[in-house]
C-alpha cells in the first residue's frame, strides 16, 4: 500500500472572528499564517527548544483543520479562525519576530501524528496559567526547556506517543470534493471515499446499509446506501454524491471517528472495510481479526460469562471460544464463526460501552492515545487507502523523512 502523506495546503484562509461572526477573511501563505500564530501566541525570547515544541503544535492544529476540512464541510468559506476559544492566534497585519520566521521557514511543513495515524494530530494548547487544558502548556514547554529538554521530549511529555513527520508535500487545492457529481456508474477514488465513509458512519447509524464491497464502482448498493444517509440526515434524497452530501459525509466521519479531537480514534494506512464479507472462522488472521478480539476484550471486561481473549490478529482457540460464549450471550446460533449477524452483535455492544465508558484510560489503555507507546492501539475506526482531499501517491512522489520523537 501507499504511504499516505497529507499534503501542506500552499495559502490557508483565516476567519478573523469566531465561526459564526460577521466578520473578514484573509488568504495568507501558510508559512505566514505560522510565523504570525507563533509570535502572537509564545514569547521569542524562549529556549529554542520550546519554541520549536510551540511551532510543531501550531503547524499540526492548523493543519489538522485543514485535513479534516473542519469548517467548509460545515457550509463556512475559510480554514480556520483567529477566535482562541475555537482555534489559534492570529493578528491580521501584524510583524513576526526573526527567530520565529527562521524557526517555521525549516518546520512549516512539519507536523505531529499519532504512530500508524495519518490525519495530522489536533495538537491543542493552552497558555498553562490563565488556562489549563489536556493538551500542551506552553509555559510549561518553556519551563521543560529550561530543563534541558529537547523539543521532541517537550511535545512527547504532553501529548504521548507521537512522531514527526517532515518535508510532507505542499499542494495549491485544499478542498476535497471531485468537482462533480458522484452517481450510479461513476467509478474511481472518489468513490471509494464514499463508500468506506458510509461503511464507517454505518456503525454509529446502523440503518444505513454497508456496501458489501469497496470496490470504487458506484452500483446500486452505493446508491441505497446513499439515499439513506440523505435521508436520515436531511438531504435532498436523490442517491447522487453532490457537493452538499460530500461534505455531510466529510462531516460524520470526522464526528464519529473525532479525527479533529486530541483523542482521535484515528485513520491508519491500509485497506479494511468494518463489513465482514467473509466470515472469520478458527484459522483466520490479519487485522480484521485483531478488531474483533479487541471488541471481545472490551466486552470480557463487562459480561462474565465472554472469556478474555489475546489480542494478537491469530483466530485460535481462545478467541473461537471467545466467539461461542458471545454468540450464547446474545441468542445467536454457537458456532465460534464470524459471520455478519455476530459482528454486528459485537460491535453494538461494543460501541455501546465505547460510548459511555471507554474513556476510562486505566480500564481501556488502549482507547487513550496519550498513554505509554507500550500500549496498542486498536480503534474501531474504517481504515483506507484513500482519504477525502488527499492525494495518495504524493507520497510516493514526494521526499518525506519521518523522525519518530524518542
Amino acid at each position: 500500500m501507499p504511504t499516505v502523506i497529507p499534503s501542506v495546503p500552499q495559502r490557508i484562509t483565516v476567519h478573523l472572528g469566531a465561526p459564526d461572526a460577521n466578520a473578514a477573511n484573509v488568504t495568507v501563505s501558510f508559512s505566514d499564517y505560522v510565523k504570525n500564530v507563533a509570535s502572537s501566541e509564545i514569547y521569542p525570547t524562549w529556549d529554542e527548544a520550546a519554541l520549536r515544541a510551540n511551532i510543531y503544535a501550531i503547524v499540526s492544529f492548523a493543519l489538522n483543520r485543514v485535513y479534516t476540512e473542519f469548517y467548509r464541510s460545515r457550509g463556512y468559506d475559510f480554514d480556520i479562525t483567529n477566535s482562541t476559544a475555537y482555534d489559534q492566534f492570529f493578528v491580521n497585519g501584524r510583524s513576526f519576530f526573526d527567530n520565529v520566521s527562521r524557526i517555521v521557514d525549516e518546520l512549516f511543513n512539519d507536523y505531529l501524528r499519532r504512530p500508524g495515524f495519518v490525519e495530522p494530530l489536533a495538537a491543542k494548547f493552552c497558555n498553562g496559567t490563565t488556562v489549563t487544558c489536556e493538551g500542551l502548556s506552553q509555559w510549561g514547554s518553556q519551563n521543560l526547556a529550561t530543563q534541558g529538554y529537547s523539543s521532541t521530549q517537550i511535545l512527547r511529555s504532553y501529548y504521548g506517543n507521537v512522531e514527526i513527520v517532515a518535508n510532507a508535500p505542499i499542494r495549491g487545492i485544499t478542498s476535497s470534493y471531485p468537482g462533480y457529481p458522484l452517481r450510479r456508474g461513476t467509478s474511481g477514488p472518489s468513490v471509494v471515499t464514499v463508500q468506506v465513509e458510509l461503511n464507517r458512519i454505518s456503525q454509529n447509524y446502523p440503518a444505513i446499509p454497508k456496501v458489501a464491497s469497496v470496490d470504487g464502482i458506484f452500483g446500486s448498493r452505493t446508491e441505497a446506501s446513499v439515499r439513506k444517509f440523505q435521508e436520515i440526515f436531511g438531504l435532498a434524497v436523490d442517491g447522487i454524491v453532490g457537493k452538499a452530501t460530500w461534505y455531510a459525509l466529510i462531516r460524520l466521519y470526522t464526528a464519529v471517528t473525532q479525527l479533529s479531537e486530541l483523542r482521535s480514534q484515528g485513520q491508519q494506512f491500509y485497506s479494511s472495510s468494518w463489513l465482514v464479507s467473509d466470515p472469520l472462522r478458527e484459522g483466520s488472521t490479519g487485522d480484521k481479526v485483531r478488531h474483533l478480539q479487541y471488541m471481545l476484550s472490551i466486552l470480557s471486561q463487562y459480561i462474565q460469562q465472554i472469556p478474555s481473549v489475546a489480542v494478537d490478529g491469530v483466530f485460535g482457540a481462545g478467541t473461537r471460544a471467545a466467539v461461542q460464549a458471545a454468540q450464547r450471550y446474545f441468542g445467536l446460533p454457537e458456532t465460534g464463526i464470524v459471520n455478519a449477524a455476530t459482528w454486528d452483535e459485537i460491535y453494538d455492544q461494543y460501541s455501546g460501552i465505547e460510548n459511555t465508558s471507554l474513556r476510562d484510560p486505566e480500564i481501556f489503555p488502549a482507547s487513550n492515545l496519550t498513554n505509554s507507546p507500550r500500549r496498542q492501539h486498536y480503534s474501531r475506526s474504517t481504515t483506507m487507502t484513500q482519504f477525502p482531499g488527499k492525494d495518495l501517491s504524493s507520497g510516493a512522489q514526494d521526499p518525506v523523512r519521518q523522525e519518530v520523537v524518542r
